[in-house]
């Protein structure tokens, strides 16, 4: 446990470091420039923005909100689509990541318990699999949460702060890990999830 605590708070200081770096190169500060420096800067941004957006424990939607903020309305179609291609490479790539792989990680971390879940989880069906996690989660709220996954999803999602938890990288790498969700599935939450804020700054700017 105490080495699963460990890596936990590198992982949370590795992916600050990150965002706090990427946030000063894609949020730069107002200044004069031509057109082909700003599509470069902007190109570049939404580049840095997507990668960095998909690596758990940096927090990707704090700087799609920055580049709200600084760009306005304009920005937000680039905004949502660079968030959406953010949580789909996580997600993505994660389900490239061998199970046997996540078990020894685990079990290297202490999280014996854990190991021996994803075990499980591995042999079943994936229709099967939600309700062997529901008949293993004793609180009613953690049932319900289960059951009701795809509102769940889209909550921890837009819940501020949930870096602490992973950030939208972390989230969607490991609802690709889990195999518990279709990528269609996971695809059309995440384009309902991250619609909100841009949506709302679009709507003010056309007030």
């Amino acid at each position: 446990m105490r080495r699963a605590l460990a890596v936990y708070a590198a992982l949370l200081t590795a992916g600050w470091f990150i965002g706090h770096w990427v946030h000063g190169f894609a949020v730069p500060e107002m200044r004069p420039m031509n057109e082909p420096t700003i599509h470069r800067l902007v190109t570049t941004a939404l580049i840095l923005f997507v990668v960095a957006a998909a690596i758990p424990f940096v927090p990707g939607a704090e700087i799609g909100f920055a580049l709200l903020l600084i760009f306005g309305a304009q920005a937000a179609p680039v905004v949502y689509v660079g968030m959406v291609g953010a949580l789909v490479l996580s997600y993505s790539v994660a389900r490239f990541v061998p199970v046997q792989a996540l078990v020894r990680v685990l079990s290297w971390l202490g999280l014996h318990r854990a190991s021996d879940v994803v075990e499980e989880l591995s042999r079943l069906d994936p229709s099967h699999r939600w309700q062997y996690m529901v008949d293993r989660m004793p609180p009613p709220w953690l049932s319900k949460a289960l059951r009701n996954r795809y509102l769940t999803l889209a909550v921890l999602l837009n819940t501020p702060g949930n870096s602490l938890i992973g950030g939208g990288g972390g989230i969607a790498f490991l609802s690709g890990l889990s195999r518990m969700l279709s990528f269609w599935s996971f695809l059309a939450v995440a384009l309902i999830a991250v619609l909100p804020v841009p949506l709302a700054f679009v709507l003010i700017a056309s007030l």
